[in-house]
């Protein structure tokens, strides 16, 4: 797309779909976007209600690179940002019932309970365990047990998926759902020798890695991107509007749904996988979209509730908790919303953003709000010490939340690779 004034079709408006059209505008060429709901955002959504203010999507934003910054002071929105409360680093994982706070440094794995002394041995001994051969698809599970042992993969990773993925890490392909962690076995041997060199290597690229980049979001929440970036498109924004087709006749692509049949130059897609395969698509090598519904997407429920400060007996200094497997929950993690940034509750109250579903528990994310209500609120009194009814709620069921690369997903892959 190097020549400039390309008609190009994107179909979703999500934050993928509208950051492509702002960054094509730029390049000079004619996005149009194509979104089936009446709002854009996709699953960024913000609700301010009585002065709480709820997320019903993702919580942050990381600023790993310099793109990210620099797009946000392209929209004007440098006033607005927000940098999560830099002293809430604490990041809890429950163990025997009780939240513990995950080592941030050497000392602190040293001296944490979190982890025996034959894991933190088995840390040591890492770089010298024989790297996977490359042509071996390994599940993430397989991958830590074998480079770092069963403690690792309990206390460590079972809990850092199901609040990244909501996944299952003995279902997840350690080649496609973590790739850079993948690639640091394959082009150093270690994980811990290939994070000492990448960070060097990072240095070198101007970007930082996840657990040091900075949280951000802003003073209404992450909604004001959205609105941001849909300003500046403008009217190329078609919402409510459904694709039902994309067929390539000899020079362009034609799109067409219930209210419009249009050519365009090229068109891509920032929509689901599981909402492409109710599409037909026709090209000259006429792509069977069929394997696209082995991709899983589990259901999550993120519930939101706000309590005053003093029913709450944890001192909610962090970021978080997370909840492993091992521990027989019923929640995947919750965050400490008003932890992080200012605003998000009135005085004297507080906001915790609970999650509950996915690969561990999916029916969970599907039941009735008293029932789902019950069942946070145990866990909440039992690892926080909560105590009473929330004074606000604010709930929102993903039934197709966050897709799962498990293994197996190369065969994916392969199939659009030609």
């Amino acid at each position: 797309m190097g020549n400039p004034n390309k008609t190009i079709a994107i179909l979703g408006g999500g934050i993928t779909g509208l950051t492509a059209a702002y960054e094509l505008l730029k390049l000079g060429h004619k996005p149009t976007v194509f979104e089936s709901s009446p709002r854009i955002g996709g699953a960024i959504e913000t609700i301010r209600q009585n002065d709480f203010l709820a997320e019903c999507g993702p919580n942050t934003l990381l600023e790993t690179s310099p793109r990210i910054s620099n797009l946000i002071s392209d929209l004007g929105l440098d006033s607005r940002k927000r940098y999560a409360n830099p002293s809430m680093k604490n990041r809890y994982i429950i163990k025997g019932g009780k939240p513990v706070p995950m080592p941030l440094s050497p000392g602190q794995f040293v001296t944490t309970k979190l982890f025996s002394l034959g894991a933190k041995l088995n840390l040591i001994k890492e770089p010298f365990i024989a790297p996977c051969p490359s042509e071996t698809e390994e599940s993430l599970a397989a991958f830590i047990v074998r480079r770092l042992g069963q403690e690792f993969l309990d206390y460590a990773i079972n809990p850092f998926v199901a609040g990244v993925y909501a996944g299952d890490p003995s279902r997840l392909s350690v080649q496609h759902a973590f790739p850079k962690l993948y690639a640091l076995e394959q082009k150093y041997g270690s994980m811990i020798k290939g994070q000492f060199f990448g960070a060097r290597e990072r240095k070198i690229r101007g970007t930082v890695s996840k657990d040091k980049a900075k949280l951000v979001s802003f003073d209404q929440g992450l909604e004001v991107l959205v609105d941001g970036l849909g300003q500046k498109i403008g009217d190329t924004i078609n919402i409510s509007t459904v694709i039902e087709s994309v067929e390539k006749d000899e020079k362009k692509w034609i799109v067409q749904g219930r209210k419009i049949r249009e050519k365009f130059d090229a068109v891509i897609t920032a929509i689901p996988t599981h909402r492409m395969t109710n599409m037909t698509f026709r090209d000259e090598s006429d792509l069977d979209l069929s394997i696209l519904r082995d991709i899983i997407y589990p259901p999550v429920t993120s519930v939101v509730m706000g309590f005053r400060r003093d029913q709450i007996r944890h001192s909610l200094e962090g970021f978080g908790m997370l909840v492993p497997k091992v521990e027989r929950k019923n929640i995947l993690g919750t965050i400490f919303s008003s932890s992080l940034f200012e605003n998000r509750a009135p005085e004297g109250y507080v906001t915790l953003s609970t999650y509950i579903g996915g690969m561990r528990q999916p029916d969970h994310a599907l039941l009735g709000d008293q029932e789902m209500d019950r069942l946070i609120l145990k866990d909440l009194e039992a690892l926080l010490g909560v105590r009473g009814e929330p004074a606000f709620i604010n709930r929102r069921v993903w039934k197709k939340a966050i897709p799962q690369y498990t293994v197996g997903y190369g065969k994916v892959l392969d199939r659009f690779n030609v």
